[in-house]
């Protein structure tokens, strides 16, 4: 009998707290068979506006979206900016809407229409530094971290003692208390005055434990939110940092898909990266799996360049692992191009076959419990007897769904205990697992 690895896949449920009537509380139940879309208004049409990304949300709908997360929507630094337009990522006003957008009340309707659309919004959130024309860089200089001659400083690598090269954006000093309650008062009034549902914490990991711990309780007085971290376990903070936050990244699974596809890794460093997950974060947590996302898009190169021929296996199957995948916008699209950072640019929306495949990856996990992200959920890893080959098993109340793929560009032969006909869920057809199975280059199924 082939060897069989059991996991237990158990969310606790958050309860909600009390609110007034016109505000949404995140809750985990509210999202267990959906996914999170991250949006870059900029590049997402030709005009790059709140109203143009507005009008496409209930098709966006379509593909099982439940967290709809933001690019930085604030107004970007001229000053030492990047490029044409700058960073996102370089602020300077908390508080106010980047005017190439439109303004706050495209935001609300924004905010308004996803929520009509079963959705929550939730931006993203620059707490470690501000664009160099931040009215805090003249004001209240004494937020931001300095050099031995007293300069302010861009944010500085704490291993090498050397830049990180963010030349556009000024490094924001923990220390100072004042600093840490009027940023948390900045995310608080995105909430109070526009029912912003979370934030997605930007580089969550170069800010104290202490303040998101602190951030983290204050928001959620003022209604439950959902909380997304640029984190892992294994960055500066470690586990108690990212615990505090719903979601976090899994970086790890995310680069071992990589390199599977340049065959530097293969299904079984795949497998060691769950157990190993299961193993290190609470079940409570949740990971976001993911194939690219912007900084991947853009500087790591397409799904295309990074994935080639397995960019539809590899994205099939970050449905089917423990936690929640990511769509980047584009990718329904077949987006096949790195997006200019500091620029304009904007997606192709051409007729292809990747918006059903997106759909239909979305129906499945929504019509199938076992997919959920909830108690009760087992999962199970198969040995195959091949190492390119990866099949996997999630039941939840006596339902089984099976993930069944080549992660290779050539055939594979795989040797199974597990016989009979099943259903392959993409191809709506039967499809029968023996003991000497033949599976074609990145050939993949949802077998139940």
């Amino acid at each position: 009998m082939k060897k069989i690895i059991i996991l237990s896949l158990i969310i606790s449920l958050f309860s909600c707290q009390t609110k007034t009537s016109n505000q949404n509380n995140f809750t985990i139940d509210s999202i267990k068979g959906g996914i999170i879309y991250e949006v870059n208004i900029r590049q997402y049409s030709k005009s790059g506006t709140f109203n143009e990304f507005t009008q496409d949300i209930p098709k966006i709908k379509e593909l099982g979206v439940k967290i709809l997360w933001l690019m930085p929507i604030h107004p970007i630094s001229k000053k030492r900016r990047k490029g044409e337009l700058g960073s996102y990522y370089s602020i300077s006003d908390y508080k106010e809407i980047n005017p190439e957008f439109g303004n706050k009340d495209d935001l609300d309707h924004l905010i308004k229409t996803a929520h009509d659309n079963g959705m929550y919004v939730i931006l993203d959130w620059v707490a470690n530094h501000t664009g160099w024309d931040h009215s805090w860089i003249e004001n209240n200089p004494g937020y931001y971290t300095k050099n031995n001659k007293g300069e302010i400083t861009d944010p500085i690598n704490p291993e090498t003692g050397e830049t990180w090269g963010w030349t556009d954006v000024a490094d924001l000093n923990f220390d100072n208390i004042i600093m840490q309650n009027e940023m948390i008062e900045a995310m608080e009034y995105w909430i109070k005055e526009h029912d912003i549902d979370g934030y997605r914490a930007d580089a969550a990991h170069s800010c104290p434990v202490s303040f998101w711990r602190k951030a983290i309780f204050k928001l959620n007085k003022i209604k439950k939110v959902f909380m997304l971290a640029e984190s892992d376990g294994y960055h500066t903070g470690g586990f108690e940092l990212v615990e505090l936050f719903d979601m976090s990244y899994d970086w790890p699974g995310h680069h071992v898909l990589n390199r599977i596809a340049k065959e530097e890794n293969n299904v079984s460093n795949l497998i060691n990266n769950i157990e190993t997950n299961f193993e290190s974060y609470s079940k409570s947590h949740i990971l976001m799996n993911f194939t690219t996302n912007h900084d991947e898009n853009s500087w790591g190169g397409t799904v295309f360049e990074r994935l080639g021929l397995g960019s539809k296996t590899f994205s099939a199957l970050t449905y089917f692992l423990p936690g929640m995948p990511l769509l980047y916008n584009g990718q329904e699209y077949g987006l096949n191009k790195r997006l200019e950072f500091f620029s304009k640019d904007y997606i192709e929306k051409s007729d292809n076959d990747f918006f059903n495949f997106y759909k239909n990856l979305a129906q499945i996990k929504k019509s199938n419990k076992a997919l959920n992200i909830e108690e009760g959920v087992n999962f199970e890893i198969i040995e195959t007897g091949n190492t390119s080959v990866i099949l996997l098993k999630r039941e939840n109340q006596g339902k089984a769904l099976y993930f069944l793929g080549n992660l290779s560009e050539n055939e594979q032969l795989i040797n199974l205990d597990l016989n009979g006909i099943f259903t392959s869920l993409m191809k709506n057809r039967d499809y029968e697992l023996n003991q000497n199975k033949k599976l074609a280059a990145w050939e993949f199924h949802f077998l139940k």
